[in-house]
């Protein structure tokens, strides 16, 4: 029988690499951050299963190599990050391009949205939340390693996307929920 490719036992003690060889705890900064990208990817997928607008699904399509991109840039040391794709100031206009666009469609916001209203909203949601805390990890990242710029934008205006793209679903497939104080 052929040794498995999956599992190399390497990891067992609670460390693993970066690309590139170093050996880290699994609590390191940097896996934290790639981590909670994949995380954000992941149900990036989920999202695209709820998602009918081809164009919609063209953009998702393009955040998930973008992501996979930046995880990949996330878990690479230093010297060996330059190998990665980058994200570029045009990936960032791209997202702010389909904002501005939906935006258009959707009518103007005026009071706190919840989460929820379809079920492709809810899991924009899920995404944008998720996006948020990647970019928190990846700021941790900053504070002791290069962190390139372009990925704090991409991402900082990746979790403004999940949230016009959940308001969109609503509008155009359920019914945005708006925060009643009366029920706090």
């Amino acid at each position: 029988m052929a040794k498995s490719i999956v599992y190399t036992k390497t990891g067992d003690g609670g460390k693993t690499s970066l690309v590139g060889g170093t050996r880290v705890p699994k609590t390191h900064v940097r896996l934290e951050a790639y981590g909670t990208v994949d995380e954000l990817n992941s149900f990036v997928g989920l999202l695209v299963r709820e998602v009918k607008d081809e164009t919609l699904l063209n953009d998702l399509a393009f955040i998930q190599h973008k992501l996979f991109s930046v995880g990949g840039y996330l878990a690479s040391e230093e010297d060996v990050s330059k190998n990665i794709p980058s994200i570029t100031e045009s990936d960032v206009t791209r997202l702010e391009d389909e904002m501005d666009r939906l935006d258009g469609l959707i009518p103007r916001l005026n009071r706190f949205v919840l989460p929820g209203g379809s079920e492709a909203a809810a899991r924009a949601h899920i995404c944008r939340t998720v996006c948020r805390r990647a970019e928190r990890r990846i700021y941790d990242v900053s504070l002791e390693y290069q962190v390139e710029e372009q990925i704090f934008k991409f991402v900082n205006r990746l979790s403004d996307f999940f949230f016009v793209l959940a308001r969109y679903e609503c509008v155009t497939n359920g019914t945005e929920i708006f925060w009643d104080k009366s029920c706090s």
